[in-house]
Protein backbone atom coordinates (compact mmCIF):
# COMPACT_ATOMS: atom_id res chain seq x y z
CA UNK A 1 0.00 0.00 0.00
CA UNK A 2 1.48 3.43 -0.99
CA UNK A 3 1.48 6.37 1.40
CA UNK A 4 -1.50 8.01 -0.30
CA UNK A 5 -3.61 4.87 0.07
CA UNK A 6 -2.35 4.37 3.62
CA UNK A 7 -3.33 7.90 4.54
CA UNK A 8 -6.78 7.41 3.02
CA UNK A 9 -7.22 4.13 4.89
CA UNK A 10 -6.14 5.75 8.14
CA UNK A 11 -8.58 8.61 7.61
CA UNK A 12 -11.41 6.15 6.91
CA UNK A 13 -10.50 4.12 10.01
CA UNK A 14 -10.53 7.30 12.09
CA UNK A 15 -13.96 8.28 10.76
CA UNK A 16 -15.35 4.82 11.47
CA UNK A 17 -13.88 4.90 14.98
CA UNK A 18 -15.28 8.38 15.60
CA UNK A 19 -18.69 7.28 14.35
CA UNK A 20 -18.59 4.19 16.57
CA UNK A 21 -17.66 6.29 19.59
CA UNK A 22 -20.45 8.74 18.83
CA UNK A 23 -22.94 5.89 18.48
CA UNK A 24 -21.83 4.11 21.66
CA UNK A 25 -24.93 3.26 23.70
CA UNK A 26 -25.61 5.41 26.73
CA UNK A 27 -26.06 2.62 29.24
CA UNK A 28 -25.59 2.63 32.99
CA UNK A 29 -25.41 0.07 35.77
CA UNK A 30 -27.14 0.76 39.09
CA UNK A 31 -25.78 -1.22 42.05
CA UNK A 32 -28.65 -1.93 44.45
CA UNK A 33 -28.58 -3.62 47.87
CA UNK A 34 -31.19 -6.33 47.44
CA UNK A 35 -32.96 -8.58 44.98
CA UNK A 36 -36.42 -7.88 43.56
CA UNK A 37 -39.62 -9.44 44.88
CA UNK A 38 -41.94 -8.62 41.94
CA UNK A 39 -42.41 -6.26 39.00
CA UNK A 40 -46.09 -5.82 39.85
CA UNK A 41 -46.17 -2.57 41.86
CA UNK A 42 -49.65 -3.36 43.21
CA UNK A 43 -48.26 -6.51 44.80
CA UNK A 44 -44.89 -5.18 46.01
CA UNK A 45 -44.25 -4.31 49.63
CA UNK A 46 -40.64 -3.18 49.18
CA UNK A 47 -39.56 0.23 47.91
CA UNK A 48 -36.85 -1.23 45.67
CA UNK A 49 -39.21 -3.37 43.57
CA UNK A 50 -41.68 -0.51 43.23
CA UNK A 51 -39.09 2.07 42.32
CA UNK A 52 -37.33 -0.10 39.73
CA UNK A 53 -40.75 -0.70 38.20
CA UNK A 54 -40.80 3.03 37.37
CA UNK A 55 -38.78 1.88 34.38
CA UNK A 56 -42.01 0.59 32.85
CA UNK A 57 -44.85 2.20 34.72
CA UNK A 58 -46.28 5.62 35.48
CA UNK A 59 -49.20 6.75 37.60
CA UNK A 60 -51.69 9.56 37.26
CA UNK A 61 -49.57 11.65 39.59
CA UNK A 62 -46.07 11.34 40.99
CA UNK A 63 -43.68 13.05 43.41
CA UNK A 64 -40.80 15.38 42.61
CA UNK A 65 -37.47 15.16 44.40
CA UNK A 66 -38.93 16.98 47.43
CA UNK A 67 -42.01 14.68 47.63
CA UNK A 68 -44.33 17.33 46.21
CA UNK A 69 -47.18 15.95 44.09
CA UNK A 70 -46.90 16.70 40.37
CA UNK A 71 -48.88 15.63 37.29
CA UNK A 72 -47.87 12.52 35.34
CA UNK A 73 -50.53 10.75 33.25
CA UNK A 74 -53.13 13.17 34.61
CA UNK A 75 -53.24 16.88 33.87
CA UNK A 76 -55.86 18.11 36.34
CA UNK A 77 -58.38 17.06 38.98
CA UNK A 78 -61.41 18.40 40.83
CA UNK A 79 -62.82 17.42 44.23
CA UNK A 80 -66.49 17.52 45.19
CA UNK A 81 -67.57 19.70 48.10
CA UNK A 82 -68.16 16.65 50.31
CA UNK A 83 -64.65 15.32 49.58
CA UNK A 84 -65.97 12.01 48.23
CA UNK A 85 -65.64 12.42 44.47
CA UNK A 86 -62.39 13.08 42.58
CA UNK A 87 -62.69 13.77 38.85
CA UNK A 88 -59.36 13.40 37.06
CA UNK A 89 -58.49 14.65 33.56
CA UNK A 90 -56.08 12.40 31.66
CA UNK A 91 -53.19 13.24 29.39
CA UNK A 92 -53.77 12.71 25.67
CA UNK A 93 -51.35 11.16 23.19
CA UNK A 94 -49.87 8.54 25.53
CA UNK A 95 -49.39 4.98 24.31
CA UNK A 96 -48.78 1.76 26.18
CA UNK A 97 -45.84 -0.47 25.26
CA UNK A 98 -48.24 -2.73 23.32
CA UNK A 99 -49.24 0.21 21.09
CA UNK A 100 -52.69 0.80 22.58
CA UNK A 101 -53.71 4.28 23.67
CA UNK A 102 -53.86 5.23 27.34
CA UNK A 103 -57.43 6.18 28.19
CA UNK A 104 -59.87 6.14 31.08
CA UNK A 105 -60.73 2.46 30.65
CA UNK A 106 -57.15 1.62 31.63
CA UNK A 107 -57.48 3.60 34.86
CA UNK A 108 -60.70 1.77 35.71
CA UNK A 109 -59.18 -1.64 34.92
CA UNK A 110 -56.18 -1.04 37.18
CA UNK A 111 -58.09 0.28 40.17
CA UNK A 112 -60.87 -2.30 39.80
CA UNK A 113 -58.14 -4.93 40.04
CA UNK A 114 -56.47 -3.59 43.19
CA UNK A 115 -59.74 -2.78 45.00
CA UNK A 116 -61.02 -6.31 44.47
CA UNK A 117 -59.99 -7.93 47.75
CA UNK A 118 -60.25 -11.39 46.17
CA UNK A 119 -57.19 -10.59 44.04
CA UNK A 120 -55.08 -10.61 47.21
CA UNK A 121 -52.79 -7.75 46.16
CA UNK A 122 -50.56 -6.25 48.84
CA UNK A 123 -51.60 -2.68 47.98
CA UNK A 124 -55.31 -3.41 48.44
CA UNK A 125 -55.05 -1.67 51.81
CA UNK A 126 -53.77 1.53 50.17
CA UNK A 127 -56.74 1.82 47.83
CA UNK A 128 -59.54 0.05 49.69
CA UNK A 129 -61.24 3.39 50.38
CA UNK A 130 -62.20 3.61 46.69
CA UNK A 131 -65.90 2.74 46.37
CA UNK A 132 -65.86 2.76 42.57
CA UNK A 133 -63.90 3.97 39.55
CA UNK A 134 -65.93 5.18 36.57
CA UNK A 135 -65.18 6.19 32.99
CA UNK A 136 -66.74 9.60 32.31
CA UNK A 137 -65.30 9.86 28.80
CA UNK A 138 -62.08 8.59 27.16
CA UNK A 139 -59.98 11.22 28.96
CA UNK A 140 -61.87 11.68 32.21
CA UNK A 141 -62.17 9.27 35.13
CA UNK A 142 -64.16 9.59 38.35
CA UNK A 143 -63.17 8.11 41.71
CA UNK A 144 -65.84 7.85 44.41
CA UNK A 145 -64.52 7.23 47.91
CA UNK A 146 -66.20 5.42 50.78
CA UNK A 147 -65.09 8.17 53.16
CA UNK A 148 -63.55 11.59 52.57
CA UNK A 149 -59.76 11.47 52.55
CA UNK A 150 -57.85 14.70 52.03
CA UNK A 151 -54.62 12.95 50.98
CA UNK A 152 -56.20 10.87 48.20
CA UNK A 153 -54.10 12.49 45.46
CA UNK A 154 -50.99 11.59 47.49
CA UNK A 155 -52.22 8.00 47.42
CA UNK A 156 -52.60 8.15 43.65
CA UNK A 157 -49.03 9.47 43.47
CA UNK A 158 -47.71 6.49 45.45
CA UNK A 159 -45.41 4.35 43.24
CA UNK A 160 -47.88 1.46 43.50
CA UNK A 161 -50.69 3.32 41.72
CA UNK A 162 -49.48 2.86 38.15
CA UNK A 163 -51.08 2.06 34.82
CA UNK A 164 -50.56 -1.50 33.58
CA UNK A 165 -51.64 -2.29 30.00
CA UNK A 166 -55.32 -3.35 29.96
CA UNK A 167 -54.41 -6.18 27.57
CA UNK A 168 -52.02 -7.54 30.19
CA UNK A 169 -54.62 -7.31 32.96
CA UNK A 170 -57.16 -9.07 30.79
CA UNK A 171 -54.94 -11.95 29.67
CA UNK A 172 -52.31 -12.50 32.36
CA UNK A 173 -52.37 -14.00 35.83
CA UNK A 174 -50.93 -12.12 38.80
CA UNK A 175 -47.82 -14.30 38.52
CA UNK A 176 -47.36 -13.45 34.84
CA UNK A 177 -47.87 -9.73 35.48
CA UNK A 178 -45.06 -9.94 38.05
CA UNK A 179 -42.65 -11.00 35.31
CA UNK A 180 -44.04 -9.40 32.12
CA UNK A 181 -44.35 -5.62 32.61
CA UNK A 182 -46.30 -3.52 30.11
CA UNK A 183 -46.94 0.14 30.84
CA UNK A 184 -46.43 3.65 29.48
CA UNK A 185 -42.99 4.20 31.03
CA UNK A 186 -39.69 5.33 29.51
CA UNK A 187 -38.18 1.84 29.31
CA UNK A 188 -39.21 -1.67 28.32
CA UNK A 189 -37.95 -4.97 29.70
CA UNK A 190 -34.98 -6.64 27.99
CA UNK A 191 -33.84 -9.26 30.53
CA UNK A 192 -34.95 -10.14 34.05
CA UNK A 193 -33.89 -12.56 36.75
CA UNK A 194 -35.07 -11.55 40.25
CA UNK A 195 -31.83 -12.63 41.95
CA UNK A 196 -29.38 -11.58 39.22
CA UNK A 197 -30.87 -8.31 38.08
CA UNK A 198 -32.74 -6.62 35.28
CA UNK A 199 -31.88 -4.79 32.06
CA UNK A 200 -34.32 -2.26 30.64
CA UNK A 201 -34.02 -0.50 27.28
CA UNK A 202 -35.27 2.80 25.89
CA UNK A 203 -38.92 3.01 24.87
CA UNK A 204 -38.73 4.61 21.38
CA UNK A 205 -42.39 5.67 21.58
CA UNK A 206 -42.27 7.37 24.97
CA UNK A 207 -44.73 10.27 25.18
CA UNK A 208 -42.28 12.80 26.66
CA UNK A 209 -40.33 14.14 23.69
CA UNK A 210 -36.57 13.77 24.05
CA UNK A 211 -36.77 11.26 26.88
CA UNK A 212 -35.39 9.01 28.12
CA UNK A 213 -31.83 10.23 27.62
CA UNK A 214 -30.34 6.80 28.38
CA UNK A 215 -30.44 3.82 26.04
CA UNK A 216 -30.48 1.22 28.82
CA UNK A 217 -30.27 0.70 32.58
CA UNK A 218 -28.87 -2.42 34.26
CA UNK A 219 -30.31 -2.92 37.74
CA UNK A 220 -27.83 -5.15 39.54
CA UNK A 221 -28.36 -6.52 43.08
CA UNK A 222 -25.11 -6.30 45.05
CA UNK A 223 -25.63 -7.37 48.66
CA UNK A 224 -22.06 -6.73 49.81
CA UNK A 225 -21.57 -3.06 50.73
CA UNK A 226 -17.90 -2.85 49.80
CA UNK A 227 -18.57 -4.41 46.40
CA UNK A 228 -21.07 -1.67 45.53
CA UNK A 229 -18.43 0.92 46.38
CA UNK A 230 -15.75 -0.89 44.39
CA UNK A 231 -18.03 -1.10 41.34
CA UNK A 232 -18.60 2.64 41.54
CA UNK A 233 -14.90 3.51 41.90
CA UNK A 234 -13.85 1.26 39.02
CA UNK A 235 -16.60 2.52 36.71
CA UNK A 236 -18.40 -0.82 36.62
CA UNK A 237 -21.45 0.95 38.12
CA UNK A 238 -22.54 4.54 37.56
CA UNK A 239 -24.93 4.75 40.53
CA UNK A 240 -24.93 2.99 43.91
CA UNK A 241 -27.49 3.06 46.70
CA UNK A 242 -27.46 2.64 49.59
CA UNK A 243 -23.84 3.54 50.01
CA UNK A 244 -22.46 2.07 53.26
CA UNK A 245 -22.04 4.84 55.80
CA UNK A 246 -18.70 3.49 56.99
CA UNK A 247 -17.29 3.87 53.48
CA UNK A 248 -18.33 7.46 52.82
CA UNK A 249 -14.77 8.65 53.45
CA UNK A 250 -13.51 6.24 50.81
CA UNK A 251 -15.68 7.96 48.21
CA UNK A 252 -15.37 11.58 49.34
CA UNK A 253 -13.02 13.65 47.21
CA UNK A 254 -12.79 11.17 44.35
CA UNK A 255 -12.68 13.06 41.06
CA UNK A 256 -14.91 10.63 39.19
CA UNK A 257 -17.62 10.26 41.87
CA UNK A 258 -20.35 12.54 43.24
CA UNK A 259 -21.63 11.85 46.77
CA UNK A 260 -25.19 12.72 47.83
CA UNK A 261 -26.27 12.60 51.50
CA UNK A 262 -29.89 13.65 51.98
CA UNK A 263 -32.59 13.40 54.68
CA UNK A 264 -35.00 10.49 54.48
CA UNK A 265 -38.42 9.48 55.72
CA UNK A 266 -37.21 5.89 56.23
CA UNK A 267 -37.77 4.49 59.71
CA UNK A 268 -35.91 1.34 60.81
CA UNK A 269 -37.48 -0.64 63.64
CA UNK A 270 -37.92 -4.09 65.18
CA UNK A 271 -41.37 -5.65 65.34
CA UNK A 272 -42.09 -7.83 68.37
CA UNK A 273 -44.40 -10.71 67.53
CA UNK A 274 -47.33 -10.13 69.92
CA UNK A 275 -49.10 -13.30 68.80
CA UNK A 276 -46.54 -15.23 70.88
CA UNK A 277 -45.03 -15.35 74.32
CA UNK A 278 -43.11 -13.56 75.73
CA UNK A 279 -44.17 -10.48 73.73
CA UNK A 280 -47.78 -10.58 74.82
CA UNK A 281 -46.41 -9.19 78.09
CA UNK A 282 -46.00 -5.41 77.94
CA UNK A 283 -43.18 -5.56 80.51
CA UNK A 284 -41.12 -7.67 78.11
CA UNK A 285 -41.71 -5.25 75.24
CA UNK A 286 -40.66 -2.33 77.42
CA UNK A 287 -37.58 -4.25 78.59
CA UNK A 288 -36.47 -4.85 75.01
CA UNK A 289 -36.83 -1.14 74.27
CA UNK A 290 -34.72 -0.24 77.32
CA UNK A 291 -32.10 -2.82 76.29
CA UNK A 292 -31.12 -1.16 73.00
CA UNK A 293 -28.77 1.83 72.87
CA UNK A 294 -30.06 3.70 69.81
CA UNK A 295 -27.31 6.33 69.91
CA UNK A 296 -24.66 3.62 69.79
CA UNK A 297 -26.52 1.82 66.99
CA UNK A 298 -26.38 5.00 64.89
CA UNK A 299 -22.61 5.02 65.26
CA UNK A 300 -21.91 1.30 64.97
CA UNK A 301 -24.14 0.36 62.02
CA UNK A 302 -24.71 3.70 60.31
CA UNK A 303 -21.42 5.54 61.04
CA UNK A 304 -23.39 8.48 62.40
CA UNK A 305 -25.55 8.91 59.28
CA UNK A 306 -28.76 8.20 61.20
CA UNK A 307 -30.69 9.63 64.15
CA UNK A 308 -32.43 7.76 66.99
CA UNK A 309 -36.12 7.27 66.26
CA UNK A 310 -38.33 9.71 68.14
CA UNK A 311 -41.67 8.07 67.42
CA UNK A 312 -43.61 5.76 65.16
CA UNK A 313 -43.10 8.00 62.12
CA UNK A 314 -40.12 10.07 60.96
CA UNK A 315 -40.23 13.73 61.97
CA UNK A 316 -40.63 14.88 58.36
CA UNK A 317 -43.97 13.08 58.01
CA UNK A 318 -47.02 15.32 58.32
CA UNK A 319 -48.62 14.98 61.81
CA UNK A 320 -45.69 12.96 63.23
CA UNK A 321 -45.25 13.37 67.02
CA UNK A 322 -41.90 13.47 68.79
CA UNK A 323 -42.23 11.09 71.75
CA UNK A 324 -38.73 9.80 72.34
CA UNK A 325 -36.21 8.38 71.77
CA UNK A 326 -36.82 5.65 74.31
CA UNK A 327 -34.02 5.79 76.93
CA UNK A 328 -31.25 3.22 77.15
CA UNK A 329 -31.41 1.54 80.58
CA UNK A 330 -30.20 -2.09 80.70
CA UNK A 331 -30.69 -2.23 84.48
CA UNK A 332 -34.36 -1.34 84.06
CA UNK A 333 -34.60 -3.93 81.25
CA UNK A 334 -33.30 -6.70 83.52
CA UNK A 335 -35.70 -5.66 86.30
CA UNK A 336 -38.70 -5.77 83.96
CA UNK A 337 -37.69 -9.17 82.56
CA UNK A 338 -37.31 -10.55 86.07
CA UNK A 339 -40.69 -9.11 87.04
CA UNK A 340 -42.23 -10.80 83.97
CA UNK A 341 -40.76 -14.17 85.00
CA UNK A 342 -37.70 -14.22 82.76
CA UNK A 343 -35.03 -13.45 85.33
CA UNK A 344 -33.07 -16.55 84.32
CA UNK A 345 -33.11 -15.46 80.67
CA UNK A 346 -34.87 -16.47 77.48
CA UNK A 347 -34.07 -17.36 73.86
CA UNK A 348 -35.72 -15.74 70.82
CA UNK A 349 -35.45 -15.69 67.02
CA UNK A 350 -34.31 -12.36 65.58
CA UNK A 351 -34.75 -12.04 61.82
CA UNK A 352 -33.85 -9.28 59.39
CA UNK A 353 -35.92 -8.51 56.32
CA UNK A 354 -32.68 -7.66 54.50
CA UNK A 355 -29.43 -9.54 54.03
CA UNK A 356 -27.10 -6.70 53.03
CA UNK A 357 -24.06 -5.86 55.12
CA UNK A 358 -25.57 -2.96 57.07
CA UNK A 359 -28.59 -5.03 58.13
CA UNK A 360 -26.30 -7.80 59.32
CA UNK A 361 -24.42 -5.25 61.44
CA UNK A 362 -27.72 -4.08 62.91
CA UNK A 363 -28.92 -7.52 63.99
CA UNK A 364 -25.48 -8.45 65.33
CA UNK A 365 -25.55 -5.25 67.40
CA UNK A 366 -29.05 -6.06 68.64
CA UNK A 367 -27.94 -9.59 69.49
CA UNK A 368 -25.07 -8.23 71.62
CA UNK A 369 -27.27 -5.66 73.37
CA UNK A 370 -29.94 -8.20 74.24
CA UNK A 371 -27.32 -10.64 75.53
CA UNK A 372 -26.38 -8.05 78.15
CA UNK A 373 -29.85 -8.32 79.68
CA UNK A 374 -29.97 -12.13 79.56
CA UNK A 375 -31.64 -12.65 76.16
CA UNK A 376 -30.08 -15.06 73.67
CA UNK A 377 -30.94 -14.26 70.04
CA UNK A 378 -30.75 -16.64 67.10
CA UNK A 379 -30.21 -14.24 64.21
CA UNK A 380 -31.06 -14.76 60.55
CA UNK A 381 -30.84 -12.35 57.58
CA UNK A 382 -33.44 -13.12 54.92
CA UNK A 383 -33.12 -12.54 51.21
CA UNK A 384 -36.13 -11.09 49.38
CA UNK A 385 -37.80 -14.39 48.48
CA UNK A 386 -37.44 -15.73 52.02
CA UNK A 387 -38.85 -12.49 53.43
CA UNK A 388 -41.92 -12.85 51.25
CA UNK A 389 -42.47 -16.54 52.05
CA UNK A 390 -41.56 -16.65 55.75
CA UNK A 391 -42.93 -13.33 57.00
CA UNK A 392 -45.09 -11.36 54.57
CA UNK A 393 -47.17 -14.26 53.23
CA UNK A 394 -47.75 -16.24 56.43
CA UNK A 395 -51.46 -17.15 56.34
CA UNK A 396 -52.23 -17.01 60.09
CA UNK A 397 -50.40 -15.75 63.21
CA UNK A 398 -49.87 -19.27 64.56
CA UNK A 399 -47.81 -20.06 61.45
CA UNK A 400 -45.39 -17.18 62.08
CA UNK A 401 -41.88 -18.18 63.11
CA UNK A 402 -40.16 -14.89 63.94
CA UNK A 403 -40.03 -13.39 67.42
CA UNK A 404 -38.26 -10.16 66.50
CA UNK A 405 -38.23 -8.82 62.94
CA UNK A 406 -35.90 -6.00 61.83
CA UNK A 407 -37.35 -4.08 58.90
CA UNK A 408 -37.96 -0.54 57.63
CA UNK A 409 -40.73 1.54 56.12
CA UNK A 410 -40.83 4.63 53.99
CA UNK A 411 -44.14 6.48 54.08
CA UNK A 412 -44.25 7.05 50.35
CA UNK A 413 -47.37 9.22 50.42
CA UNK A 414 -45.71 11.71 52.80
CA UNK A 415 -48.54 11.63 55.38
CA UNK A 416 -49.13 9.88 58.69
CA UNK A 417 -51.95 7.52 57.76
CA UNK A 418 -49.64 5.58 55.46
CA UNK A 419 -46.94 5.55 58.13
CA UNK A 420 -49.26 3.81 60.62
CA UNK A 421 -52.24 2.03 59.08
CA UNK A 422 -50.39 -0.52 56.87
CA UNK A 423 -48.12 -1.48 59.77
CA UNK A 424 -50.25 -1.31 62.91
CA UNK A 425 -53.95 -1.55 62.06
CA UNK A 426 -55.26 -4.91 63.24
CA UNK A 427 -56.83 -5.58 59.84
CA UNK A 428 -53.40 -5.44 58.19
CA UNK A 429 -51.67 -8.48 59.66
CA UNK A 430 -50.03 -10.78 57.07
CA UNK A 431 -50.77 -11.77 54.40
CA UNK A 432 -53.02 -8.70 53.91
CA UNK A 433 -50.62 -6.04 55.17
CA UNK A 434 -47.35 -5.42 56.98
CA UNK A 435 -48.39 -5.64 60.64
CA UNK A 436 -45.87 -8.38 61.37
CA UNK A 437 -46.04 -7.49 65.06
CA UNK A 438 -49.63 -8.82 65.02
CA UNK A 439 -50.52 -5.80 67.11
CA UNK A 440 -54.21 -5.29 67.90
CA UNK A 441 -55.68 -2.27 69.65
CA UNK A 442 -59.33 -1.30 69.42
CA UNK A 443 -58.40 2.24 70.43
CA UNK A 444 -55.71 2.63 67.77
CA UNK A 445 -58.00 1.10 65.12
CA UNK A 446 -60.73 3.57 66.06
CA UNK A 447 -58.36 6.55 65.97
CA UNK A 448 -57.02 5.50 62.58
CA UNK A 449 -60.55 5.55 61.20
CA UNK A 450 -61.36 8.87 62.90
CA UNK A 451 -58.24 10.37 61.35
CA UNK A 452 -59.30 9.16 57.92
CA UNK A 453 -62.80 10.55 58.35
CA UNK A 454 -61.88 14.19 58.98
CA UNK A 455 -60.36 16.79 56.69
CA UNK A 456 -60.05 19.35 59.52
CA UNK A 457 -56.31 19.66 60.24
CA UNK A 458 -56.79 20.68 63.87
CA UNK A 459 -59.04 17.70 64.60
CA UNK A 460 -56.78 15.36 62.63
CA UNK A 461 -53.70 16.54 64.55
CA UNK A 462 -55.41 15.86 67.92
CA UNK A 463 -56.55 12.39 66.79
CA UNK A 464 -53.14 11.44 65.46
CA UNK A 465 -51.40 12.74 68.58
CA UNK A 466 -53.57 10.51 70.79
CA UNK A 467 -53.00 7.55 68.48
CA UNK A 468 -49.21 7.90 68.50
CA UNK A 469 -49.13 8.31 72.28
CA UNK A 470 -51.08 5.05 72.61
CA UNK A 471 -48.62 3.25 70.32
CA UNK A 472 -45.71 4.62 72.35
CA UNK A 473 -47.34 3.30 75.52
CA UNK A 474 -48.10 -0.14 74.01
CA UNK A 475 -44.68 -0.51 72.37
CA UNK A 476 -45.30 -3.22 69.74
CA UNK A 477 -42.00 -2.16 68.16
CA UNK A 478 -38.50 -1.18 69.09
CA UNK A 479 -38.21 2.06 67.07
CA UNK A 480 -34.54 2.30 66.15
CA UNK A 481 -33.39 5.01 63.75
CA UNK A 482 -34.29 7.33 60.93
CA UNK A 483 -31.42 6.96 58.53
CA UNK A 484 -30.02 9.35 55.96
CA UNK A 485 -30.02 8.47 52.28
CA UNK A 486 -26.44 8.00 51.08
CA UNK A 487 -25.99 7.56 47.36
CA UNK A 488 -23.11 8.08 44.96
CA UNK A 489 -22.88 8.36 41.21
CA UNK A 490 -20.44 8.88 38.39
CA UNK A 491 -19.93 12.62 37.88
CA UNK A 492 -20.99 12.42 34.26
CA UNK A 493 -24.41 11.01 35.28
CA UNK A 494 -26.98 13.71 35.99
CA UNK A 495 -30.70 13.70 36.76
CA UNK A 496 -30.57 10.45 38.77
CA UNK A 497 -31.27 10.85 42.49
CA UNK A 498 -32.84 9.33 45.60
CA UNK A 499 -36.10 10.72 46.97
CA UNK A 500 -36.77 11.10 50.73
CA UNK A 501 -38.74 7.82 50.73
CA UNK A 502 -35.72 5.90 49.41
CA UNK A 503 -37.17 5.59 45.92
CA UNK A 504 -35.19 6.31 42.77
CA UNK A 505 -36.04 9.12 40.36
CA UNK A 506 -34.35 8.62 37.00
CA UNK A 507 -36.75 10.08 34.42
CA UNK A 508 -34.23 12.78 33.47
CA UNK A 509 -31.10 10.67 33.92
CA UNK A 510 -28.42 11.49 31.38
CA UNK A 511 -24.76 10.68 30.68
CA UNK A 512 -22.79 13.78 29.74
Amino acid sequence: MNLKHAAAALALTSLVAAGAAQAAPKEITVAIASTFTTLDPYDASDTLSQTASKSFYEGLFTFDKDMKVIDALATDYKVSDDGLVYTVTLRKGVKFHDGSEFQADAVKANFDRVTNKANGLKRYMLYQNIEKTEVVDPYTVRFTLKKPFSSFINQLAHPAGVMICPSTLANKTNKQIAFEPCGTGPYTLDKYNPSEGMRVVKNPNYWQAGFPKLDAINWKPVVENSTRVAMLLTGEAQFAFPLPAEQVKQVQGKDQVRLDITPSIILRYVEMNMSKKPFQDKRVREAFNYAINKEALCKVAFAGYADPATGYAPAAIDFAEKLGPWPYDPKKARELLKEAGYGSGLTINLWSGYNHTTAQKVIQFLQQQLAQVGVKSNIRALEAGQRTALVESVPTPDKSQHDLYYIGWSSSTGELDYAIRPLLASENVPPVGSNEAYYKSEKVDRLIQEGLATTDRTKKAAIYKEMQEQLWADMPWIPLVTEKNIAASAKNLTGFYIQPDGGYNFYQAELK
